[in-house]
């Protein structure tokens, strides 16, 4: 960081996308690299990993007294967007935010690391149209996969009906029934969700490197799709059953 001190220096980062040209392999040949930013001209002399977002496509650091040389109009406008305050380790940061809050003008924004998340990943699924289609995209593929799962089911109840019949007639309880077509929905999610894990690893790949975007395989999106899988089969399943408990054994034999 010390590098960024010099004048029109700073340091790229190397997961920006590919159209900024090959800047990272440049550096680590041991070439000198040098480029415009509005028009001043910088020179590279280190790299970092951060990666593109859906509001940039590359990343530069550099020190406050380059940035005003690249963006002379912002001494007027102002000089910080976001700024970052480290504290000392065991302090209580929530009662420090509460004490900042109460200090700063209103027009100042003061939170945690996990609460800046949050605004950022709210703002890009309610306030963006990109963040709108992929909400869209989401519920859309929840509904059909219910509409198919039940397509399956009700196709195989009404295929075995005569043996469900049977089964009533014996005196089975509607709540038997539901268990087995439960637990056909059950192999069904399981069955569904394995391969369609190892297709969304795949393609999460492909659009990392399509993209340069931070797209990653959490333990969290697998647990939240697989217990989404498992809602859309359930109730696949629930629609499916009252076909058998509208079913008269009379009527079928």
């Amino acid at each position: 960081m010390d590098k960024i001190q010099f004048s029109d220096v700073v340091l790229f980062d190397r997961a920006s996308r590919p159209e900024f040209g090959p800047v990272a392999e440049y550096f680590q040949q041991g070439k000198v690299v040098e480029t415009e930013v509005d028009n001043r001209r910088v020179t590279v002399k280190g790299l970092f990993t951060l990666g593109a977002s859906f509001g940039a496509d590359g990343n530069l650091v550099t020190s406050d007294l380059n940035f005003l040389r690249i963006f002379a109009d912002r001494r007027t406008k102002g000089l910080i967007d976001v700024g970052i305050v480290h504290l000392q380790p065991g302090t209580d940061v929530q009662a420090v935010v509460e004490k900042m809050r109460a200090t700063l003008p209103n027009d100042v924004r003061i939170s945690t690391k996990a609460e800046f998340v949050e605004f950022e990943r709210k703002y890009w699924e309610e306030s963006t149209a990109i963040g709108f289609v992929f909400t869209l995209g989401a519920a859309m593929g929840f509904i059909v996969g219910i509409v198919i799962v039940y397509q399956i089911l009700y196709t195989d109840v009404t295929d075995h009906l005569p043996e469900y019949a049977t089964l009533k007639a014996m005196g089975y309880q509607d709540f038997y029934f539901l268990s087995v077509v439960f637990q056909e929905a059950l192999i069904l999610a399981i069955l569904g969700y394995l391969p369609g894990f190892g297709v969304s690893l795949v393609l999460y790949n492909l659009g990392r490197n399509a993209t340069s975007l931070p797209m990653y395989m959490t333990v969290a999106k697998a647990l939240t799709v697989f217990v989404m899988t498992l809602i859309m089969c359930g109730a696949s399943g629930a629609i499916a059953v009252r076909k058998l408990q509208a079913a008269d054994p009379a009527d079928i034999f």
